[in-house]
């Protein structure tokens, strides 16, 4: 999955709706650069094989001691950005990569 979203990444990175509501949050912020780079540097940490949206994957990225979350589907054109947040602690478990 990850060498997919690389491959799609490197051609082209396409914003949904979604995600730039989500990014451009006042209490989140988060820049285009910091998609790049987690997409390209981060972990997968969860998988969604049978998304209606198409396959999909959760990815974590630590840069700067800021932690972020893309949620992005590979395609053969262009890597979809559907959604990014700052994950919240009482959600997640304390490395931020399990769900609670």
């Amino acid at each position: 999955m990850k060498q997919k979203i690389i491959s799609s990444a490197k051609k082209k990175i396409l914003f949904l709706p979604h995600a730039i509501k989500q990014m451009s949050r006042p209490d989140r912020m988060i820049s285009t650069e910091e998609i790049r780079d987690a997409v390209l540097n981060g972990q997968i940490i969860e998988e969604y094989p049978n998304d209606d949206r198409g396959e999909s994957c959760l990815v974590f990225n630590l840069k700067e001691q800021r932690v972020i979350h893309v949620v992005c589907s590979p395609k053969t054109e262009y890597l979809a950005i559907i959604t990014a947040y700052i994950p919240s602690p009482d959600q997640w478990s304390s490395d931020l990569k399990m769900r609670r």
